[in-house]
């Protein structure tokens, strides 16, 4: 009888720490899935269009994010950022905000959304208040290739179709890279000499992708603008469209950032406030 009881006692036991354990398996689950944000926006840059993220879409679609690609016209930087806002504001909770090239500098500007949660540079330029495209590259660093950037026309710029895969997209294959000269999106003039207001860096946690082989916008020209914003810096051996040639290494990036974003926004604005007193 003794051994009886002793025995119901003991499955007993067994059964609620067997329940307790499932609870706290369940609880952490839902704690970490509730620390990863879901929705990304990627923003493209100049002379380009958003169909160049597919690579990185599918990746990050594979592993179960939301993604939005934002189709900007490129033709002013208020206008570019009013289109991003409306692509965050479509999201359903936080968001993080990726931005190539010229998308860094939209990026930086519509990043004050406060639903977003961080912002991914991706070999972009990160400027600061005042700065722009025009005055971000007006003194190249010594050494640095010149980008093939014909005269406008009407107020827009195209790049040398000639010069186009071995300045922007070295890496990417011929066919593609052709491709993507003779679809060259006009860059507005406009765009390139809008100034930025508040940088979103300086309140938002940032992550940045280096192109170590990038022919657009100097490597040290990138580690420079990462460093000043503070960012989580990876660097990656690949041209100007790195986001095309390896979607791969820059979906990785970008799900660095969506899983420490929000731990990551607590700290920045902690440490922003104990500065402040």
């Amino acid at each position: 009888m003794a051994i009886d009881v002793r025995t119901r006692i003991t499955y007993s036991a067994l059964a609620i720490m067997t329940i307790i354990f499932s609870m706290g398996k369940d609880l952490m689950a839902q704690t970490n899935t509730s620390t990863v944000v879901k929705n990304i926006v990627l923003v493209h840059g100049g002379f380009v269009d958003g169909s160049g993220w597919e690579g990185v879409y599918k990746a990050l679609k594979k592993h179960g994010y939301t993604v939005a690609i934002v189709q900007n016209p490129t033709i002013s930087l208020a206008d570019d950022v009013a289109l991003t806002k409306r692509a965050i504001a479509a999201q359903n909770g936080p968001v993080i905000l990726v931005g190539h090239s010229y998308g860094g500098v939209v990026i930086t500007e519509a990043g004050n959304d406060p639903k977003v949660a961080g912002l991914v540079y991706i070999t972009a330029f990160a400027p600061d208040k005042g700065e722009s495209v025009s005055s971000l590259i007006k003194d190249p660093p010594p050494g640095a290739p010149a980008p093939p950037i014909l005269p406008p026309q009407d107020g827009y710029l195209f790049l040398d179709k000639a010069k186009f895969p071995a300045a922007f997209a070295a890496d990417v294959s011929p066919d593609v890279a052709s491709f993507m000269a003779d679809s060259q999106v006009p860059w507005g003039v406009e765009a390139l000499s809008g100034a930025i207001t508040q940088p979103a860096w300086r309140t938002k946690p940032s992550w940045y992708l280096v192109s170590t082989e990038d022919k657009m916008i100097p490597p040290d020209a990138q580690r420079a603008m990462s460093k000043r914003a503070g960012s989580t810096v990876v660097e990656v051996k690949g041209s100007h469209a790195v986001y095309v040639s390896q979607p791969q290494a820059v979906a990785h990036s970008i799900e660095r950032a969506a899983t420490g974003a929000l731990a990551a926004k607590q700290e920045k604005t902690a440490a922003g406030s104990l500065a402040a007193q």
